[in-house]
């Protein structure tokens, strides 16, 4: 019973290190194409949504990430922020909401905040969301994830889990060493990375690329994979050799003075 419930728990684990990396690749592919942030379309959707309404400062982000430099049509490369004032502004929630409305902006949706909400929409490529925080009230501006991403991320997960399933599974009916061998390496290889990732993910979605993380790992994760496999594959050698090792043959010693014919008579 012991035994069939640590097959289970290694597919799940299985599943679970290769289905992230499936999850990452799957939002790389699928957020490829997004419309690229102009240095002037941002200060023209925030006069358009938010017509009035002066910020006091803004920032603009592009392109890194872990690392990485992403490229103009990733999803995630880029954004811009507008601040409005020193504490949150409500009234700019029912002005971007009205006028997104007006001028046919999709994907309008209230967003919860901690002063008051704020809203979000969609339209042209862009994704346009307006928070309020004690600090002051914040609209952001950056390339919307193309339609298929979701449907491409979701397959690349799925698919990544079969395959760690179906590995492990396999991985299983080998011999203890090779089993161990195996397990070790996808464990030492793949969980920073997948730990990563979930963190990520839990704190802010997909509203940041995750599929950075693995480009950072690569350079530090190869090398030390292919130490630990050398490593690992002298030490079963060392095994192998031992438990394969012939035992010694005995032998019957002879008694003294014994014989095997029959006695003599007297």
């Amino acid at each position: 019973m012991r035994h069939r419930l640590w097959q289970v728990a290694m597919l799940l684990l299985g599943a679970m290190l290769l289905g992230t990396v499936g999850l990452s690749v799957g939002s790389w592919y699928g957020g490829r194409g997004a419309v690229p942030l102009s240095a002037n379309r941002p200060q023209e959707v925030a006069a358009e949504l938010l017509p009035g309404s002066e910020p006091i400062g803004g920032v603009s982000v592009r392109g890194y990430r872990y690392g990485v430099f992403l490229a103009a049509d990733d999803f995630g490369s880029a954004y811009t922020e507008f601040h409005y004032g020193y504490r949150p502004d409500c009234t700019l929630s029912e002005q971007l909401r009205g006028n997104a409305v007006a001028r046919g902006w999709q994907e309008v949706h209230r967003v919860p905040g901690e002063a008051c909400d704020g809203w979000r929409a969609e339209a042209d490529g862009l994704l346009v969301t307006l928070t309020h925080r004690a600090s002051g009230s914040t609209l952001r501006v950056a390339p919307a994830a193309p339609d298929r991403f979701l449907a491409v991320t979701l397959v690349g997960a799925l698919l990544g889990a079969a395959a760690g399933a179906a590995l492990f599974w396999l991985v299983a009916r080998r011999r203890p060493p090779i089993r161990r061998l195996v397990y070790t390496l996808v464990v030492v290889a793949l969980l920073p990375g997948a730990v990563f990732t979930w963190s990520d993910l839990l704190a802010d979605g997909f509203a940041e690329p995750v599929w950075p993380i693995w480009r950072s790992f690569a350079g530090l994760l190869v090398p030390l994979s292919l130490v630990l496999l050398l490593v690992l594959l002298l030490v079963a050698w060392i095994v192998l050799t031992r438990t394969q090792k012939p035992a010694p043959a005995t032998e019957a010693a002879a008694v003294p003075g014994t014989s095997s014919g029959a006695g003599t008579g007297g």
